[in-house]
């Protein structure tokens, strides 16, 4: 049986992910806030250190996965957290784990999302992916809460896309899903945010296949990827959102 870690276990698409690993007898380290083998808040540096420090003292053989789902949706205030937590925790704790990943020719799935696509390349996304995160969380405070959390999955996605090659020669298999609207506390947040939630709501309600997700749907495509089945995936950012991709990006893939 494999060994994996889990940021973000506690609730949501985590603690989906986190049962079906463990049902099929694997060991998960999971890093949450308060619920997790290891307590940490990734919102800052020392709490990315804690939770690298934390996986490498609980698999000192190496990783045979690593999923960073710890993440903050737009509802959340100050919106620089959703950039500290949404793309630089995520790739600070990806980045210090990668050699226990080589070591055992591991998998890694970030979890990106649908809005990723509905922004551009701006100057947010490129702080974001020039490493300034400073910079980057300064600017955000001056938008709105939409292009804070989709832009940090945009920035989140294209560095993925960006090392997922040199990944792939060290043995490492990086790959993303990207979930549309999921039920889980974070989408609950959102719904009940006043200036979110109606949007929230219309969102959801067209979606193609009838029904927003749930948490067990990504898990299940997440598992996928993790396992000997998807061992030719590399850089793939897979959409997992009802068909709300296809429908408002028809001729874009």
């Amino acid at each position: 049986m494999g060994t994996y870690a889990l940021t973000g276990g506690a609730t949501g698409i985590g603690a989906a992910i986190k049962v079906q690993l463990r049902d099929a007898g694997h060991q998960v380290i999971v890093v949450d806030l308060a619920e997790g083998d290891i307590c940490a808040d990734l919102s800052d540096l020392p709490g990315r250190q804690k939770a690298i420090d934390g996986i490498r003292a609980l698999a000192p053989n190496g990783l045979d996965g690593f999923i960073p789902c710890a993440g903050l949706g737009p509802s959340v205030r100050p919106l620089s957290l959703i950039s500290r937590v949404n793309y630089f925790a995520a790739v600070a704790v990806t980045e210090g784990v990668l050699d226990l990943l080589v070591r055992r020719k591991g998998s890694v799935v970030m979890i990106a999302s649908n809005s990723a696509a509905m922004v551009g390349h701006d100057d947010y996304v490129t702080l974001l992916l020039d490493d300034q995160e400073s910079a980057a969380c300064e600017l955000i405070e001056g938008k709105d809460a939409h292009t804070a959390y989709a832009g940090s999955k945009h920035a989140l996605s294209c560095w993925l896309r960006r090392n997922a090659p040199d990944y792939a020669r060290q043995g490492v298999r990086l790959n993303a899903v990207a979930p549309g609207i999921i039920d889980t506390p974070l989408s609950d947040k959102v719904l009940a945010d006043k200036d979110l939630g109606q949007i929230m709501k219309d969102f959801g309600d067209s979606v193609p296949m009838g029904a927003i997700g749930k948490p067990e749907q990504i898990a299940d495509v997440v598992c996928f990827i993790l396992s000997s089945k998807a061992s030719f995936m590399a850089g793939s950012i897979v959409f997992v959102d009802g068909g709300h991709d296809a429908m408002l990006r028809p001729d874009q893939f």
